[in-house]
């Protein structure tokens, strides 16, 4: 008990410094904004705390199940890190913030290639957009894109070479899966595939529809522009990460499909080559 509400307590600790560091890296933060920052950093940090702490399952996907969920947090708070330190790097010069420069601005030459999402969400910007702010865009989306490409690598590399989620023993599906139903009715596994399959395709598509949707919504709303930092950083990061975290949702329900379609054939053995009627 003592080591659960320790994990959940680092847990929730790790998240509210995830929300709140554009604010403690950007200057001249205004105190409105720091105050909607700090509501939602307690409200994020005290349901990452009850969900953690409780002995059900609540809303958490693949809560026993790590490193799942560890590297999509990690994915998310490296790409905001960054992108604050970029955004910073507006209005100041140093070590840390060249650094991040000159490896956006390699990352997002290599990736702003034609009809690639990079070079979709740079043409989401207003044409009147300056040269400069082009640039710092190009760099905001490649960075956060890079780390998207990083985090699905990670998660494809532990599945091939571990046993994930076996690795620490039983996979318990109603915790890991408690938004999962398995007496909803239909096969459990036709289910599982066709909403990983879901997933999939919609971790796919999103890079590349979402910057159509912000220059559609650009004449009702405030199109995307640096002046603008946490605007900037939340929007590329959702961009970027939500359909990787989709991707990688379908990617592990496929693998919890195909470990339980394994299981099923070793428990009846002449039950494999079967075809329904």
């Amino acid at each position: 008990m003592i080591a659960q509400l320790t994990g959940a307590v680092a847990r929730a600790f790790l998240v509210v410094m995830m929300i709140v560091t554009p604010s403690v890296f950007l200057p001249n933060v205004s105190s409105d904004a720091s105050q909607i920052v700090a509501f939602v950093a307690i409200f994020a940090g005290a349901l990452t705390l009850f969900e953690y702490v409780a002995t059900y399952p609540g809303l958490i996907e693949f809560r026993d199940a790590p490193p799942f969920n560890r590297i999509r947090f990690a994915a998310m708070f490296l790409t905001i890190l960054m992108l604050s330190v970029l955004c910073r790097g507006m209005q100041e010069s140093g070590l840390a913030i060249g650094l991040v420069q000159a490896l956006g601005g390699l990352v997002g030459q290599v990736l702003d290639f034609p009809y690639s999402p990079v070079r979709l969400m740079v043409l989401a910007l207003p044409d009147a957009a300056s040269v400069e702010q082009v640039d710092k865009v190009r760099m905001a989306a490649g960075l956060a894109y890079f780390m998207s490409l990083v985090s699905l690598l990670t998660l494809a590399l532990i599945i091939r070479f571990t046993r994930w989620p076996l690795g620490n023993g039983s996979f318990n599906v109603w915790v890991n899966l408690p938004t999962f139903d398995p007496t909803a009715g239909g096969g459990v596994v036709t289910r599982l595939t066709r909403i990983a399959q879901f997933n999939i395709a919609v971790g796919f598509v999103l890079p590349f529809l979402f910057p159509a949707i912000l220059k559609l919504t650009s004449t009702y709303f405030a199109p995307l522009s640096v002046e603008q930092p946490q605007t900037l950083i939340w929007t590329i990061t959702a961009w970027a990460l939500l359909p990787a975290n989709l991707f990688m949702r379908g990617v592990a329900i496929q693998r919890i499909a195909t470990l339980i379609e394994e299981q099923r054939r070793r428990a009846d053995p002449g039950e494999e080559g079967l075809q329904p009627v």
